[in-house]
């Protein structure tokens, strides 16, 4: 495979990989500054939706083509999914108020490694030996980062801890939530790949919508009020999500969902760059020992599948 084939989707790729740690970099600020967790959550899909359906809706016009029908089956992998995708992005947010920005997208990325295990414990899906190296090597990763800059040697109890628990709690919601959306996403009456794939985007971001003004209005009263205030710069989320969702679409339209994973993964060096360069945060040698396995683990892992 020549290199020049591949450019389109790698920079495609590196610009969605881009678009996802500033839109992280935001939701971190909002959720240290200004808003709750929930809140920072919240303002992803508030912000992101009309741009969503702003596309979809351009995108039929264009092609000149109908709205598919959905089975039912469509609505409930798509609550599942859209549920599962608000957890996982709350523990993240809540991770990132306890440990450095680098620390809290390392971990996310553990939903590489969680989905083949998920597919292996649950759905019977083989696992071959050399992807069972890979996790084992990404559980070394997992116990060196849960430490943080806590006493080194204590192992496998480390993984005990809080941030170590929102940390893999997220990477499995995210899991799922991919697992889910793909369900989803499948049970699309059309033949276009994009048309599916932004109607199960589209759909799934109205429903999270739906899903947070109700869990904000029963627990955070006054909190939407909030990300309203805060519309400056969480209308960027919006933005940000909407951009990071469209690119990794392209590339995988482009080239097997594997490279564009492995190439995805350097958003972990833009999520240490961040960390180091604008919120100014320090990175343990253990925290760096850490990443550095666990990155090892992942990139081998997707070169398997």
């Amino acid at each position: 495979m020549e290199f020049a084939a591949l450019q389109p989707w790698i920079w495609i790729s590196l610009l969605a990989a881009a678009f996802q740690t500033v839109r992280f970099m935001l939701q971190k600020h909002l959720a240290t500054a200004t808003l709750s967790a929930g809140g920072a959550t919240f303002s992803r899909f508030f912000y992101s939706a009309p741009f969503i359906l702003l596309l979809l809706a351009g995108y039929v016009a264009a092609r000149g083509v109908e709205l598919p029908g959905v089975s039912l089956r469509f609505w409930g992998y798509g609550v599942i999914g859209g549920a599962a995708q608000i957890a996982a992005t709350i523990f993240l947010v809540m991770l990132f108020k306890q440990r450095n920005f680098a620390v809290g997208i390392t971990y996310a990325k553990t939903e590489i490694i969680l989905t083949v295990l998920v597919g292996w414990l649950v759905l019977g899906d083989s696992v071959k030996p050399l992807e069972l190296v890979a996790i084992v090597i990404g559980i070394v990763g997992v116990v060196l980062l849960s430490a943080g800059s806590g006493v080194a040697g204590r192992g496998i109890k480390d993984l005990a801890n809080r941030a170590a628990g929102l940390g893999l709690a997220s990477g499995l919601l995210f899991a799922i939530s991919a697992v889910s959306y793909r369900g989803a996403s499948l049970q699309v009456d059309s033949v276009d790949p994009f048309l599916r794939a932004s109607i199960t985007l589209a759909t799934v971001v109205c429903m999270q919508t739906a899903m947070m003004v109700v869990w904000l209005s029963l627990r955070e009263p006054g909190e939407m009020a909030r990300v309203w205030s805060a519309r400056r710069v969480a209308v960027w989320i919006g933005l940000t999500s909407m951009g990071g969702s469209l690119c990794w679409f392209i590339a995988f339209t482009l080239q097997n969902a594997a490279y564009v994973k492995a190439i995805g993964q350097v958003e972990l060096i833009f999520g240490i760059l961040a960390s180091t360069l604008f919120f100014k945060e320090k990175t343990t040698p253990r925290e760096w020992a850490g990443m550095g396995v666990l990155t090892c683990s992942i990139l081998m892992l997707v070169s398997l599948l």
